[in-house]
């Protein structure tokens, strides 16, 4: 963190960052008004970021308009509108979205190879009495509906042969979430970075740490109206974010430094959140689709989610084939230089 700046000030500065909604802001990459376009959702301090940083987005051959959204409920509920063509969520909210019958289907995936600690974390304040996931019984735990924390609260009580109703779930956005965490209305915290960086620098704890429960997965996802008549323009899209992808894993230091610029967030934290967020392209297949019906089912035994449509209806593997055709792989794959250097 920068000297002389105080917590309290950085943490404004990532809730007010975060939850600013820019809502139809383009983001022009290419000259002009003509042509093409793909209208892109992002998360603040996710894609965008890591394309303008990788420059993996230069000589494209249409324009992206990038839409910011606080968090990927709002993101799902842009795509299932058809207002925006393409973003990018986890796999717990796109869950969640797709069973409520939200017109979309998952073109791409990301996957963490290993999740780095941290990354995903139920925490506790500092002076918190609270030591284990037992300790959670009775007590007031905050994350978003459908999100990655929810569903790591429900793994969790799962692995310690606990209920879902064994603990008190408190339904709020990031923001409100870390207000409460800091008055101390609520016990403990299920979240995702920054949030989780920044609140262990606060001296925060972890009871339970997503590392130790495999990796996950995220996906791009389009609206069915936009598949086929963008089908080239997702298809070049996601060939470059899989570079982007590797150029993020070579350049973190000049990643972080664009990712600091674009959300507001000190350079260490920056820094933090891209190591601890290492992603890659993934073929969509058989097992993750498996995986992610293993979500689903956790959801639906703690009678948060009904399944009504079948999950493997909700991907869409051919967009990304060529990455993994074994002509063109993402480790054959030339990343591109950073933006301006």
């Amino acid at each position: 963190m920068a000297e002389g700046k105080s917590s309290k000030g950085w943490i404004a500065a990532i809730v007010a960052v975060v939850l600013f909604i820019i809502a139809g802001a383009a983001f022009l990459l290419r000259g002009g008004e003509e042509g093409d376009v793909l209208r892109v959702a992002n998360q603040r301090g996710s894609t965008k970021s890591m394309m303008i940083a990788s420059g993996a987005l230069e000589g494209a051959p249409y324009r992206v308009e990038w839409s910011e959204f606080p968090a990927a409920q709002h993101l799902l509920e842009a795509l299932g509108s058809g207002s925006v063509d393409l973003g990018l969520a986890g796999d717990a909210p796109f869950i969640f979205a797709y069973q409520s019958g939200s017109p979309i289907k998952a073109v791409g995936a990301h996957a963490q190879e290993a999740r780095q600690p941290g990354a995903l974390a139920i925490l506790v304040p500092k002076d918190s009495p609270i030591r284990s996931v037992r300790d959670l019984v009775g007590k007031r735990i905050s994350t978003t509906r459908g999100s990655v924390g929810h569903h790591l609260i429900l793994e969790a009580l799962e692995r310690e042969k606990l209920a879902a109703d064994d603990v008190i779930i408190v339904f709020l956005p990031p923001g409100d979430a870390k207000a409460a965490f800091d008055r101390g209305s609520i016990d403990a915290w299920a979240m995702w970075s920054p949030y989780t960086i920044v609140a262990l620098k606060e001296g925060a704890r972890i009871i339970a740490d997503g590392s130790a429960f495999g990796p996950s997965a995220g996906f791009e996802i389009a609206h069915i109206d936009s598949i086929e008549p963008k089908r080239a323009l997702i298809e070049d899209f996601l060939k470059r974010e899989a570079k982007a992808l590797q150029w993020a894993q070579a350049n973190p230091d000049a990643y972080a430094k664009v990712l600091s610029e674009e959300t507001g967030l000190p350079l260490d934290i920056a820094k933090e959140v891209v190591v601890r967020n290492r992603r890659v392209a993934v073929p969509i297949d058989e097992a993750i689709i498996r995986h992610e019906q293993e979500i689903a089912d956790r959801f639906q035994r703690a009678g948060i989610l009904q399944i009504k449509r079948p999950l493997s209806e909700a991907f869409d593997p051919g967009l990304t084939a060529a990455l993994f055709s074994g002509t063109e792989t993402n480790a054959e794959v030339e990343a591109p230089a950073a933006a301006g250097e």
